[in-house]
């Protein structure tokens, strides 16, 4: 069959063929543009989403910038950006690793113990600090310790200030986003396999205004997803024993659901159990030195008279006066104060509502200020005492109005005809508010609503209050323990309001019983009941029975040669803080031991309370044969910062061997005025001796001039032995970083002590703790290698390891002595059992 092909006219064919091409031709020529204008709506929709989120970022940020403002005690008053002054961590001893190159020790971390219970010693003589960002450099997550008014609040309300005005130190992300919560504020414990998420979700929705409501959970979903969320929470130093296993639940399943995130929290020292388990840092916060303080009130005089003084109500008293003055009388009354005790005494000093200078003063006018008028504080004081027996620091109102139904004002009984009145203008109040559609009112709480309103209590989420701050609390709890049988408190689990409950309790009552109770249970090497007690003297009085007591227990310790430093300076702090005006005499007495720690220690002692009168027996012990104590003269002559004190030091500078020479030089360093003044000038003095010692000096001083100085030595100088110890220095400046605990990695990828196994001929099993090769290294390793090793074994309580501390301990070597007291001491932060060293056969 044949088949035809149809007839094609050829003029449309042609036609056709023209448009055809013309148009592929047009299509091809205008292909770019059209890419362009899709890619042009493609980005308009990315911008418009992008602002989206860019502005929910905003109002958060703003929000949270609100939220820090107000999270500090005189928050009534002033803002925390006008007020603020910096918080410092206390740096911790570097870990030492043979894989690493030895870290040259700071003159001040070498001869002054590092205390972090009585951090007080390491602000008087300038202990090596860190910044929060420099400690969130190391990535970990962090537990911020101290004792309660040492700031951890501030110290969380700070940080997050910052980020959100994206004003943050170097080197830290600039794109975090802080989350700052209360513990009591998420509603815990978590439901079964509930995202811990939802309850960040909720509190940030709480604040937010409506418009950012919708896109809430999404903003923190992608900030957590993405590792962009730093989670600050606070109030974990105040939670009840029972309610631990749901904060460590929570904080696991928020590290187990967005691991990225790095969480920040605060704790106690004598109970980091849970979070320490969780591998949080623990970082103590440094206390305010003397320049702290002369900022703090600086800053308090000026904004005090630009703000107060012109209100109303503060012209109706006395005539203010000058601010000068009453910051040198403020200054003169006690140079070991925590932050909250310096607000509180500069505010009753400039408000002229104290007594006397005392804490307890300030305390209590604080509450009187806070608390409502014709309000019995018995109520306040029932209150407490219910919360903190009860070790629930934030507790359910409905519970409290409970605890103080018996202080709530009287009802005036009204006839019958006034009760049908009454009944009929509520049922007609609540018909009208059903028509408005509203809720009915929660009823009110009496005595309670007065408290939060004048700020007495602070109310949180779910239910939840507590005091304004633990210590206002602890004050009026220890005001009536005395109620019960105060000794039965000790059974109680550790907990902070329990140790404020006491300490307050023996400032304002009898404790005897209670003392006895503790001075009579051992607790060695560690004897942490007996400076439980110590910790009470500042406040308590002078004619309480108990106090010679314990004052004979801590000089016992003091004198006790052969004890670790670390429990000696802890005792010598005590004895320091105790204020005792016979402890100058004391520390001189001692000043004529034998023993080289007791002397090392009696100056320390000396020169944090500045005593002029022990400058000649300190200045004899510049000759003295051990090489620590005459670098610790150095240091407390510098302290106590007189003229002739620092005429002992110059003089060494001058005249002394090579090493009195340094250790004079580094001394200077911590005063900042005579002692920059000389070393300034020595650095263009003749002597080499004189430059080289300064070049350690200004190692120690970290501001520009000081660097520039080094760096001149280090490129101009002529004698290379001042150019090597400018470099020195120099290069020591920039291991800031080695103060920052990093996280060990197992034992298995140890390299040091996979090589000190491959010596033996054995391995290191991956599943295994490699206790055994651990114990073997403390016992036949070198010093380096032993140290090092402590930072694992201190992870283990077996009766092996405890063993193998005493013996070393007992053994001599003093740097191991210290080490292995300190993980001793972090052991039993975290809960630990520590065995009487008699057990071991050790006294």
């Amino acid at each position: 069959m044949r088949f035809n092909l149809p007839h094609l006219d050829q003029t449309s064919f042609w036609i056709g063929f023209v448009a055809a091409s013309v148009f592929w031709i047009l299509f091809s020529c205008t292909r770019p543009l059209f890419k362009q204008i899709f890619q042009i709506i493609s980005d308009n929709r990315n911008i418009l989403k992008s602002r989206k989120g860019s502005l929910i970022e905003e109002h958060y940020l703003a929000n949270a910038l609100r939220q820090a403002q107000r999270m500090h005690l005189a928050s009534n008053l002033f803002s925390l950006e006008e007020i603020f002054i910096e918080p410092k961590l206390l740096a911790p001893p570097p870990r030492v690793s043979p894989d690493e190159i030895p870290f040259t020790e700071d003159l001040v971390t070498e001869l002054v113990p590092y205390l972090p219970s009585w951090p007080e010693m390491a602000a008087t003589f300038r202990a090596p600090t860190l910044s929060l960002f420099q400690a969130l450099s190391g990535s970990s997550d962090i537990v911020l310790t101290g004792q309660p008014g040492s700031g951890k609040t501030f110290a969380l309300a700070y940080l997050a200030s910052r980020i959100a005005e994206h004003s943050i130190e170097p080197g830290f992300p600039e794109n975090r986003l802080p989350f700052s919560m209360h513990l009591a504020d998420l509603n815990l414990p978590l439901k079964n396999e509930e995202d811990p998420i939802n309850r960040i979700i909720d509190f940030v929705s709480s604040y937010s205004s409506p418009s950012d409501l919708p896109r809430i959970p999404q903003f923190v979903k992608e900030a957590f997803i993405e590792g962009r969320a730093l989670l600050l929470l606070d109030g974990t130093d105040e939670v009840a024993p029972e309610n631990l296993p749901s904060m460590i639940n929570f904080i696991k399943s928020v590290k187990q659901n967005y691991s990225q995130t790095q969480i920040i929290t605060t704790g106690i020292l004598e109970n980091l159990s849970g979070l320490v388990t969780l591998n949080f840092i623990p970082f103590t916060l440094a206390c305010w030195d003397s320049s702290d303080y002369e900022s703090f009130l600086s800053k308090w005089g000026q904004l005090w008279t630009q703000y107060v003084v012109t209100e109303t109500w503060s012209q109706s008293g006395a005539p203010q006066i000058d601010s000068i003055l009453l910051n040198s009388w403020i200054s003169s009354i006690n140079s070991t104060l925590s932050p909250f005790e310096l607000t509180l005494l500069a505010w009753g000093t400039y408000a002229g509502d104290i007594h006397s200078g005392t804490i307890l003063d300030t305390i209590k006018a604080h509450i009187h200020r806070l608390k409502p008028t014709e309000t019995p504080e018995e109520a306040l004081e029932m209150l407490a005492l219910q919360a903190f027996t009860s070790t629930d620091m934030a507790f359910d109102p409905r519970k409290a109005r409970e605890w103080i139904k018996s202080f709530e004002p009287v009802e005036i009984p009204v006839s019958e005809e006034e009760k049908d009145h009454l009944t009929n203008l509520n049922v007609l109040k609540k018909s009208l508010i059903k028509k408005k559609g509203d809720a009915l009112p929660a009823p009110s709480l009496g005595l309670i609503s007065k408290f939060v309103a004048t700020g007495l209590l602070v109310i949180h989420r779910n239910n939840r209050m507590n005091f304004v701050h633990p210590i206002i609390g602890g004050y009026l709890a220890g005001k009536v323990l005395g109620n019960l049988q105060p000794e039965n408190i000790l059974s109680l689990p550790n907990s902070s309001g329990k140790y404020l409950a006491m300490n307050y309790f023996a400032a304002l009552d009898d404790a005897e019983k209670l003392a006895s109770k503790l001075m009579t249970v051992p607790d060695r090497p560690l004897h942490r009941n007996e400076l439980i007690v110590a910790r009470w003297l500042r406040d308590a009085k002078n004619e309480s029975k108990w106090r010679l007591k314990i004052m004979e227990i801590l000089v016992g310790l003091l004198r006790t040669a052969g004890q670790s430093l670390g429990l000696r300076g802890q005792v010598l702090a005590a004895i320091i803080k105790s204020g005792d005006p016979g402890v100058p005499k004391l520390f001189r007495q001692m000043m004529e031991s034998d023993d080289p720690e007791l002397l090392q220690l009696c100056v320390l002692g000396s020169a944090s309370i500045k005593d002029t009168k022990a400058i000649e027996d300190i200045a004899r012990l510049l000759n003295h044969i051990n090489p620590n104590v005459r670098r610790t003269a150095c240091l407390g002559l510098v302290t106590i910062g007189t003229q002739s004190a620092l005429d002992h030091v110059a003089y060494l500078l001058l005249h002394g061997d090579e090493d009195s020479r340094r250790a004079a030089a580094e001394a200077l360093a911590n005063h900042p005025e005579e002692g920059y003044a000389m070393l300034r000038e020595g650095s263009s003095m003749e002597d080499i001796l004189v430059r080289r010692a300064v070049a350690y000096g200004l190692g120690r001083i970290y501001q520009f001039w000081a660097t520039e100085i080094l760096t001149k030595l280090q490129l101009e100088d002529e004698q290379w032995i001042v150019r090597d110890a400018a470099t020195e220095v120099l290069d020591k400046k920039l291991q800031i970083n080695r103060y920052i605990p990093k996280r060990l990695p197992p034992p298995s990828e140890c390299p040091w002590l996979i090589a000190f196994a491959g010596k033996k001929g054995v391995g290191i099993s991956p599943n295994s703790p490699a206790t055994e090769m651990l114990l073997m290294v403390l016992a036949e390793g070198t010093e380096v290698e032993q140290l090092a090793a402590l930072d694992y074994l201190r992870a283990f309580s077996s009766v092996d390891v405890f063993a193998s501390f005493y013996k070393i301990m007992d053994g001599g070597n003093i740097i191991l002595r210290e080490a292995i007291f300190r993980a001793i001491w972090e052991m039993a932060s975290k809960g630990v059992v520590i065995p009487d060293p008699q057990q071991f056969g050790v006294s």
